[in-house]
């Protein structure tokens, strides 16, 4: 049933996106406050695990590597602010999350990644539309998870799954960021969830093994945005009214 419900999740995504404001560098006009309005955009994501990997002949902390990810990630966000400087936000985002693991003391590399959709619960402080922090909660669903692996920089296996086991069901995390003038967002969220289901058992030719048994990864996310959190006024379509033409001859009389 979650399945039927992402095509209507990433159309309503991509619509927003797609609808986003003109230019990120439109001085932008504020909504009244006390007022419901939306944002949309899309973000740049660096994610680096925090890693506690308790394996035999494996050190632990070590083989993170850093992963870029400038696409999927729409987010649509809707804004509720008290006044000048105090407002509350909420959404939904796609996000696409993982990490690079390098096996110490081998010639093995992996490529975790997952789609999540994600509901955000924050608060923001400072100029509304302008210079602001914001600090929040969120909430993802994991919902298709990709694993490559590689030998001496080879390819050696690839698979992709929806709404896999081998990851935790929810994810949490909290986040903190700032928004710089001309809506620039930079944002640092941590993930309070270990990434993998470290029970999660698979049998291979008759054999049961625990692939993700000891590995423990909490990731730390750098995230670039424009806009998320500078609201613009809606122009409606209706036309200003027409200058009246006053009659030459009824200004003779």
């Amino acid at each position: 049933m979650r399945t039927h419900l992402l095509p209507a999740v990433l159309l309503l995504l991509v619509h927003g996106d797609a609808s986003a404001q003109t230019s990120p560098f439109t001085p932008p006009e504020r909504p009244d406050p006390r007022t419901w309005y939306l944002t949309n955009g899309s973000e740049w994501v660096f994610s680096f695990p925090v890693l506690n990997v308790s394996r035999d002949s494996v050190p632990s902390g070590q083989g993170g590597i850093v992963r870029f990810a400038p696409f999927v990630n729409p987010r649509v966000l809707v804004h509720w602010d008290a006044g000048a400087h105090v407002g509350f936000f909420s959404g939904l985002g796609i996000r696409n999350l993982g990490f690079i693991y390098d096996v110490p003391r081998s010639n093995e590399r992996y490529k975790y990644r997952t789609y999540t959709l994600g509901l955000p619960l924050g608060i923001k402080l400072g100029r509304m539309h302008k210079v602001l922090v914001f600090a929040g909660y969120e909430l993802e669903l994991p919902f298709n998870y990709k694993e490559k692996r590689y030998a001496n920089e080879k390819k050696e296996d690839k698979f992709n799954v929806w709404f896999s086991d081998r990851t935790q069901p929810f994810f949490q995390s909290v986040m903190l960021g700032v928004q710089a003038p001309l809506g620039f967002n930079v944002s640092v969220k941590y993930t309070l969830t270990n990434f993998h289901n470290t029970d999660y058992r698979e049998v291979v030719d008759g054999v049961e093994r625990f692939p993700y048994a000891g590995l423990n990864a909490n990731l730390v996310c750098l995230s670039v945005n424009w806009g998320m959190h500078a609201g613009r006024k809606r122009k409606r379509g209706s036309s200003p009214p027409a200058t009246p033409v006053q009659d030459p001859q009824a200004r003779a009389h």
